[in-house]
């Protein structure tokens, strides 16, 4: 790998996995929908600016918007959601991303069915040994005799079954002939708008709204939408242009234990035993995963 691509690999990974961070800051100052109403709904905005600026803002259309503000409804409404919602219930950044990172397993496994892609045999034992190896580290981490601890675990299965659809979604719009595909900035600002106006009931109905603008929370919603939201997805954008899909995908499995180190050094978040054998049995799964396909490039 040459240095540069180096460079924005790490870049990616560090500023992306700091999203969990972020909101663990955030959460203090308002609820889950309401840091994300305001994060969506300024990231809409400057988005719309750098569009109109570029004279590059357009409607596409209900025919093409309406899919790619679904995805986006998915992909960042719901998978943020369910992120917050398990923090919030105290589950820790790190076994939240953990349980994350099952999504590009699910993805790679389930692809077949929506393209007609074929699926491998060691995609199936790669998912079900990731799904193995987090059930295995939260099965240490909840308690059984609270159902509010075990609700909080399975939340982030949300996070997982959402963004896995809205990626299937995706790819069957990148495969299926005559789908109008949109440019990047543009497909992005419907997602986000979709996203801002689903956030926007369950903010004033449910949380009122509430903030408390403190200049730790102006400061995390900065970070937030410039650092992770603009700045990781523009530096996932440069690497694909690089390196193969495949191999940025695999960059969110280092995932896990860059935002487990993050949280000890943010809150003193403690890594557990049982947390390192859970992410070596993840490891496992997804050098399972691509065993097939390294062996195919090979042949």
């Amino acid at each position: 790998m040459k240095k540069t691509t180096l460079f924005l690999a790490t870049g990616f990974v560090l500023l992306w996995n700091s999203g969990f961070i972020g909101a663990e800051y955030g959460l203090p100052y308002s609820g889950p929908f309401t840091l994300l109403f305001w994060r969506y709904l300024a990231l809409t905005g400057v988005i719309l600016l750098y569009l109109m600026a570029r004279k590059r803002f357009r409607w596409v259309g209900w025919k093409v918007a309406a899919p790619n503000m679904l995805i986006g409804l998915l992909a960042h409404g719901v998978w943020l959601v369910c992120v917050l919602l398990a923090l919030d219930r105290q589950v820790p950044a790190g076994i939240v991303a953990l349980i994350v990172a099952l999504q590009p397993l699910a993805t790679g496994a389930l692809s077949g069915w929506v393209t007609g892609e074929p699926t491998h045999f060691y995609q199936w034992l790669g998912l079900t040994l990731g799904f193995l190896g987090v059930v295995f580290t939260v099965s240490f981490r909840i308690d059984f005799d609270s159902s509010a601890s075990v609700f909080g675990y399975l939340i982030p299965l949300g996070s997982v079954i959402a963004i896995t659809l809205a990626s299937l979604m995706q790819r069957r719009i990148e495969v299926k002939k005559g789908t109008r595909k949109l440019p990047i900035d543009l497909a992005l600002f419907y997602q986000c708008l979709a996203t801002a106006l689903a956030l926007a009931l369950p903010t004033v109905f449910i949380e009122n709204l509430a903030t408390q603008w403190k200049p730790d929370f102006i400061y995390t919603m900065i970070w937030l939408i410039f650092a992770v939201s603009l700045g990781a997805y523009g530096l996932m954008w440069m690497l694909i242009e690089r390196i193969d899909a495949t191999r940025v995908a695999s960059l969110f499995y280092l995932g896990p234990p860059v935002t487990m180190f993050m949280a000890w050094l943010a809150f003193g978040d403690k890594v557990q035993t049982t947390d390192m054998a859970g992410l070596a049995i993840v490891f496992v799964g997804v050098v399972l995963s691509h065993w097939n396909r390294e062996e195919s490039r090979l042949k």
